[in-house]
């Protein structure tokens, strides 16, 4: 028998092994900003490139390709059969093959080898290489997380004193920065490219989930995704994510994920493995010039719906409200209330500043995740081989469905599985269940238990479309 200390002991050794840190490089603040100036100068970055260069590393990725299936059927035709029948015995197929996925970059940025990319340049890989700055040598990754909401993820090395690029911070980003690309594009090999800071706080891009993008007319092409956004002093001011682009080259203007949302978002890969944000549960729209007239604040994030049970709800939020501020900060518009929210943890409790028939008041709330608003069907005896979310806010963003559709989100489907085979989709929306309205997992839940173990008519939006699905 343990005694209680030594399953304390054992819990806690148990977490620290799990647990990570890191400890980041950061820059010095408040540097000054001007034009270098001599009779008898060359403006050159060399030295800081170099430097910078060093923790920029090139990824390439690949996934392992089951062949299986088809040389089975191959290998199971009867005229192949009745050869090695007489012929010799039949040879073993091959049952997979490792296929090369892509080219990307990645940015040093521990002394022990973590290193932070794009979440699109390791999505879905089964193997990450990494390759050094003028090296030839290759080493394995580990995922240690990823967040398809930021765009951002962590994968390690096995190695120890590499030189990590020094962190900046966004209050010392300004526009008209000079600033410098690093990556691999096109898989041709490191290269840099110069441009300036064209615009800060740029969202509704349809890029990511959470978007305050810097943008930058600094080249950036394909394979320079997961790269390094530096500074003249060479210090790390973002990730590079995406273009604007139609033909897929360059058009001078790129995006890049701020470095405070990239250190906050690495530190929680690294310490749990994922990012859990928090969030209210509403659905808000801007202060339009129609609606200016009716609020003293010109300025802040209306109210539209308030999602059942959620925080917003239990604080007894309405619609109509106009939040204007959170934690005495001021929100400008939907975007900014939306970084507020998601910047703090679930369990954090917040104060709003709301706006309410022109009463100023204060409300307070404590925040709950929105992972845990999704969940699997399988585990709550719903429908087998369902990955179902409630229609939160930010799920209605992330996948355009409209406040007028109520319902249950389809995230994803587990292949070959009942639902699978009974017609159920990725982005279906369950909207009813023999003559009950769903319009919650709760209420989705119940629909099964009350029809539990008979067949049962269930309705779906597809796309605007209203399909009749038939399951057990």
């Amino acid at each position: 028998m343990f005694t209680s200390k030594q399953i304390l002991l054992s819990t806690l050794l148990s977490a620290s092994l799990l647990a990570g840190s890191i400890e980041f490089e950061n820059a010095p603040t408040n540097p000054s900003h001007k034009l270098p100036h001599s009779s008898n100068e060359i403006l050159s970055f060399n030295s800081i490139l170099k430097n910078s260069m060093n923790a920029v590393v090139n990824i390439s990725t690949a996934t392992i390709v089951s062949t299986q299936n088809s040389q089975n059927r191959l290998f199971n035709d009867p005229f192949f059969q009745e050869f090695f029948k007489h012929y010799g015995t039949r040879p073993q197929a091959p049952t997979k093959k490792k296929q090369a996925n892509s080219l990307g970059s990645g940015v040093i940025i521990s002394k022990d080898g973590y290193i932070v990319t794009n979440h699109h340049v390791i999505a879905d890989a089964d193997e990450i290489i990494i390759t050094m700055n003028g090296s030839d040598k290759e080493y394995i990754a580990k995922l240690i997380g990823t967040d398809k909401g930021s765009d951002l993820a962590v994968v390690k090395i096995e190695a120890k004193n590499l030189k990590p690029i020094t962190l900046s911070h966004a209050k010392d980003i300004e526009l008209g920065d000079v600033v410098f690309a690093i990556g691999n594009p096109f898989g041709v090999g490191q290269t840099v490219t110069q441009g300036i800071i064209s615009a800060l706080h740029k969202d509704h891009v349809g890029i990511n989930q959470y978007e305050n993008f810097i943008q930058t007319d600094a080249s950036i092409n394909p394979g320079n995704s997961g790269g390094a956004l530096i500074d003249s002093r060479g210090a790390l001011i973002g990730i590079n994510s995406a273009i604007l682009s139609q033909s897929g080259g360059n058009h001078g203007i790129g995006f890049t994920i701020p470095i405070d949302m990239v250190r906050n978002v690495v530190t929680k890969l690294i310490e749990d493995g994922k990012v859990s944000r928090g969030f209210i549960g509403v659905n808000i729209s801007k202060v339009t010039e129609e609606l200016k007239g009716l609020y003293k604040h010109k300025k802040g994030a209306i109210i539209t719906d308030v999602q059942y049970d959620s925080p917003a709800s239990k604080a007894k939020l309405l619609r109509g409200d106009l939040i204007y501020a959170v934690n005495g900060k001021e929100v400008k518009d939907p975007s900014q209330l939306q970084r507020a929210v998601t910047s703090h943890n679930p369990n954090d409790k917040i104060t709003l500043s709301i706006e309410r028939e022109g009463k100023n008041i204060e409300k307070s709330l404590t925040l709950m995740s929105k992972d845990s608003e999704k969940i699997t069907s399988k585990d709550h005896a719903t429908l087998e081989g369902l990955y179902l979310s409630q229609l939160t806010p930010q799920i209605r963003q992330e996948y355009q469905i409209p406040s007028s559709v109520k319902g249950v989100l389809i995230e994803d489907v587990v292949a070959q599985s009942s639902s699978d085979l009974n017609g159920f989709r990725p982005n279906d929306i369950i909207i009813q269940v023999e003559n009950r309205n769903i319009s919650n997992i709760q209420e989705l839940k119940e629909s099964f238990k009350i029809y539990k173990n008979r067949t049962k008519r269930v309705y779906i939006n597809r796309n605007g479309y209203i399909i009749l699905l038939v399951t057990k």
